[in-house]
């Protein structure tokens, strides 16, 4: 969210031969966005939920008491903008108040959300850089805590690849259901950048034990779901050191996870076939809408309030850290050579 390129005052340009300007602006958010999205294999746009209408960035929709909302930049990948934040924080205030049991979020087409888009690193105010790093922290921050304070269930139905943020937030939401042919990405080492969404606390807390290996379930094995086995023994390790491995490989150096990976690690609640993804979700998120809705709301917030208070300070130290990383040297050139090695491709 920080003006990186602006920061650099454009020197680097030079750098990249004959490349215009607006296309090398136009890499870099594919490339920021998803890095190596150019891999994934396309896929037909599909609807997020049933009375899905367009139009619009974020699209907010409310049926059988669910409340859906759906990033809706399909061309952009469902990059966010900074508007995108400040609308996303609305419709959670809206659907914290209204008639719903669930509160879901989605993409429409190929990606479910490929991070922030690239007009949220311009306009650099007057005051500099180090006021644009203040402004984007606290908007940050403010994004973040209306995840960890939201009173209803919220679930991420995630349709495709899955980039930077709206992975980090995944650790906020009580159910994560996800297309076989997502991947979830935080590629946070190679911009110089450090983790956001509370990750750094709730990702070493979610993804193991890697103790276990996971296989598919039953009789549809490759059709979704994930089950463990016993495979190997901790050799001596202590079974938290081995959940905080696994979320460093993520987290510090950008491991790329398959769907089933994902689920094998606790960040994902189930996996679904893609050609029966959307059918299969959405009966399950209705049939969950049945359910008594004061119970069901008790229960969430006797589960999550115990760590709200932890989960707000970790968000404001990692908003910090955000805040001095997007102003280092060691960002603004990761941006560089990126924006450099799409060039020569």
């Amino acid at each position: 969210m920080m003006d990186l390129v602006n920061k650099a005052k454009w020197d680097a340009w030079s750098a990249l031969g004959s490349l215009p300007k607006e296309t090398a602006r136009e890499n870099y958010v594919d490339l920021v966005s998803s890095l190596s999205a150019a891999s994934e294999p396309p896929s037909p746009a599909k609807p997020a939920a049933d009375g899905e209408q367009a139009g619009g960035d974020l699209v907010v929709t409310s049926e059988n008491h669910i409340t859906t909302i759906t990033f809706n930049r399909p061309a952009k990948k469902n990059a966010i903008t900074t508007q995108m934040y400040q609308d996303i924080m609305l419709a959670l205030q809206a659907a914290s108040k209204d008639d719903s049991v669930l509160t879901v979020l989605t993409g429409n087409g190929e990606y479910y959300c490929s991070g922030n888009d690239l007009t949220n690193f311009t306009d650099i105010p007057p005051e500099g850089p180090e006021e644009k790093a203040r402004t984007n922290a606290i908007l940050l921050r403010e994004f973040v805590d209306c995840f960890i304070d939201f009173p209803k269930p919220l679930v991420a139905v995630v349709n495709g690849p899955a980039v930077g943020i709206s992975v980090t937030l995944l650790g906020l939401f009580d159910l994560v259901y996800a297309s076989d042919r997502a991947t979830f990405h935080t590629p946070f080492g190679p911009l110089g950048l450090s983790p956001e969404g509370c990750s750094s606390y709730t990702f070493p807390k979610m993804m193991g034990p890697s103790k276990l290996s996971r296989t598919k379930v039953g009789s549809r094995a490759g059709e979704g779901g994930c089950q463990s086995q016993a495979t190997v023994s901790l050799q001596g390790r202590g079974l938290g050191q081995l959940v905080f491995l696994k979320a460093a490989e993520m987290l510090i150096f950008g491991r790329k996870l398959t769907a089933q990976e994902a689920c094998a690690q606790g960040l994902v609640t189930e996996v679904f076939p893609d050609s029966t993804f959307q059918k299969e979700v959405w009966t399950r998120l209705r049939a969950y809408t049945k359910l008594p809705p004061n119970a069901v709301r008790t229960s969430r917030e006797v589960m999550r309030s115990k760590g709200r208070e932890r989960l707000h300070a970790v968000n404001a130290e990692e908003c910090g850290a955000l805040q001095q990383r997007w102003l280092s040297e060691e960002c603004t050139s990761a941006v560089v050579r990126f924006l450099s090695r799409r060039g020569k491709l």
